[in-house]
């Protein structure tokens, strides 16, 4: 297909294709004469894939073409691929993300140790989990700590269920889109089940109408 009916067919305009291209986001079109290229269902399917991170991921231009790079290293792990894939999408904080961080950085060491979990230096997660547990601190709630063993433990049983969804994919670029699909859907998912959750379990503790 030339680059217009690609356009109608992802609602794309052909100057953002293009400039997909030239920041290396989206494959160059097969030419077929000198001003024209032709454009296959890999490039809808890759450029699908960048709407997604963009719009849905909120990523950078950066932060994706550094997940496309782990898609084409066919010599790395498919471990280390979706760890790079799922990484991007974490939020990024400055070292003076508020005050009490380095406390709540061991309190999250202390919790990775205690449920056996196989992490790496410097995981984003891990700090945007100490950010939190410090905002927390500030404003008086320093006693959530008490019940992150069972946020925990629910999430991996969440984990859990991500990678069998995951692992139904075969294809690299499938297993990258099911990350996006793990740790940016499946947030909004899993926020709206707990905001359900949270309905009945109010009932239960403090009855209807009190």
């Amino acid at each position: 297909m030339r680059i217009g009916e690609l356009s109608r067919r992802t609602g794309v305009s052909v100057p953002t294709i293009k400039y997909y291209v030239r920041e290396g986001l989206l494959p160059a079109g097969e030419l077929t004469s000198p001003n024209q290229a032709s454009y296959g269902e890999t490039h809808e399917r890759r450029l699908r894939l960048v709407r997604a991170l963009l719009d849905v991921g909120g990523l950078s231009v950066a932060g994706i073409r550094e997940i496309l790079e782990a898609i084409e290293d066919r010599d790395r792990p498919v471990h280390k691929m979706l760890g790079t894939a799922a990484d991007r999408v974490v939020p990024r904080y400055s070292e003076e993300a508020g005050e009490g961080v380095a406390e709540a950085r061991a309190t999250v060491a202390e919790l990775v140790d205690r449920r056996g979990w196989h992490t790496y230096d410097d995981s984003p997660a891990a700090e945007a989990l100490a950010v939190a547990l410090a905002a927390l601190t500030e404003i008086g709630h320093a006693d959530f700590a008490e019940v992150l063993d069972a946020y925990a433990g629910a999430a991996e049983q969440v984990a859990g269920a991500d990678l069998q969804y995951v692992a139904r994919n075969v294809e690299r670029e499938e297993l990258v889109e099911s990350v996006v699909v793990g740790t940016v859907l499946g947030d909004a998912v899993f926020a709206a089940l707990r905001r359900l959750a949270h309905v009945d379990a109010s009932r239960k503790v403090f009855g209807m109408g009190e």
